[in-house]
């Protein structure tokens, strides 16, 4: 069985909140384009399910009204639930960024206190 130090387990420690610290960047990016891009969609497709044109390909072309029909509510429940994850996910994503913070400020301090103590450089 191999051991580890303490100075070990907090190095890996912060390296996994470090790792966590830039996926957290890539899920904001995500997350934002939700909060854009999900809203556009859905008032794309109830702009065109309101346009006079749809209801004539609806009487006019068989399969394809009903097909398209299906595919701009896919695209409003698909994109509905596209954003409600979004805005989950920033929340999310906020409360993090302030554990984080607090996080980081503790460990310095810690670290701060600790050099003072035993009179250790800091580098």
């Amino acid at each position: 069985m191999t051991e580890f130090s303490s100075s070990d387990i907090l190095g890996t420690i912060d390296y996994i909140i470090e790792k966590i610290q830039d996926l957290k960047k890539v899920m904001l990016g995500v997350s934002v384009s939700a909060l854009v891009l999900a809203p556009f969609a859905i008032g794309l497709s109830i702009y065109l399910m309101s346009h006079p044109m749809f209801f004539y390909l609806l009487d006019t072309k068989d399969e394809f009204g009903v097909y398209l029909s299906v595919l701009l509510g896919g695209i409003i429940v698909i994109s509905g639930i596209w954003f409600y994850t979004g805005i989950r996910q920033y929340l999310s994503l906020s409360s993090w960024n302030k554990r984080y913070s607090n996080y980081i400020k503790k460990k310095e301090e810690l670290d701060s206190s600790i050099s003072r103590e035993y009179n250790l450089d800091e580098n």
